[in-house]
């Protein structure tokens, strides 16, 4: 079971800078300690005329091609957000702003680990509300052709994934995890995204990553890698897919208790698993824990 614990926010405000992956735009990301149940917000500070908040929740999921967006009522969107995501949920941050001066959470060296840093940085504090996790109850699966994503009952949050690109580097790989911060900081928080040189073209035209480089992401040409100084990880594309889904499912507003496996599984697939199971509340409950602390938040 999880342990007993109350919500959590950042003891300060830290600062990163990068650009987008797929905007190719500069992008300046503040994080900052929010108030007990208000979940991660984005907020588009660059935007002012209209509702500039973007709470991270599963039915403002808009897009999910190569990365996951989402979009407010007044049609505020924020992209990319599926590693600082996964950074928030494994580290145990149940309220923060994520202030942004661009439409994209910046790509950073493709991997979670700044982030992760950047919340180091920022620090930790507890607060007075118990935290809530979801649990998962009984199974839910989706699935689209050939690849599959589920939800299984488990007495912790664990995370198998694998994948297959034969005739590549990639090859067959599957990594099969308990998530703890420590896991999560030790196994899966350093590997980076990754594409394929002859489909980068293809993506610039469709307005997709403009801003990719060998600095954020893995690049494959043919049977070579082209990233001086190789993998970080022997299999470290089949980690970084477990880092998506990681961040991918924290758009459920809550941690969960329960076993996620994806086979060939994307960012589509990964919210569509979690559309399923909130359309299934026979499927879970949601569990509320923690200490009563007098004043900490």
């Amino acid at each position: 079971m999880l342990p007993d614990q109350n919500e959590q926010t950042l003891a300060h405000a830290a600062i990163i800078a990068g650009m987008g992956l797929h905007t190719g735009v500069p992008v300046r990301m503040v994080v900052r300690p929010a108030p007990s149940g208000t979940g991660v917000v984005f907020v588009r500070s660059d935007i002012t005329d209209r509702d500039n908040k973007v709470p991270a929740l599963a039915h403002l999921v808009t897009q999910t091609r190569l990365g996951t967006v989402i979009t407010n009522a007044a049609g505020v969107s924020v992209s990319t957000i599926e590693h600082a995501m996964a950074a928030f949920a494994a580290l145990s941050i149940d309220n923060v702003y994520v202030e942004l001066d661009g439409p994209e959470v910046p790509i950073m060296d493709g991997s979670a680990l700044p982030f992760v840093q950047l919340l180091d940085q920022a620090g930790f504090r507890r607060q007075v509300m118990p935290q809530s996790y979801i649990e998962i109850l009984s199974p839910v699966e989706v699935i689209e052709d050939d690849k599959r994503a589920s939800l299984t009952p488990a007495d912790q949050f664990e995370v198998r994934f694998e994948i297959d690109f034969p005739g590549t580097p990639i090859g067959h790989q599957v990594v099969d995890l308990a998530i703890t911060e420590q896991s999560f900081r030790e196994e899966l928080a350093a590997a980076r995204t990754f594409g394929f040189l002859d489909g980068v073209e293809a993506l610039r035209k469709a307005g997709l990553a403009r801003g990719g480089s060998l600095d954020n992401a893995i690049v494959i040409d043919g049977d070579v890698i082209l990233n001086e100084g190789g993998l970080r990880f022997v299999d470290e594309f089949v980690r970084h897919k477990a880092l998506d889904a990681i961040g991918d499912l924290y758009v459920l507003g809550m941690p969960i208790l329960g076993r996620f496996e994806g086979i060939r599984a994307g960012h589509g697939l990964n919210n569509a698993l979690v559309r399923a199971l909130l359309s299934r509340p026979d499927a879970y409950r949601i569990v509320t824990r923690g200490a009563a602390l007098a004043d900490v938040g």
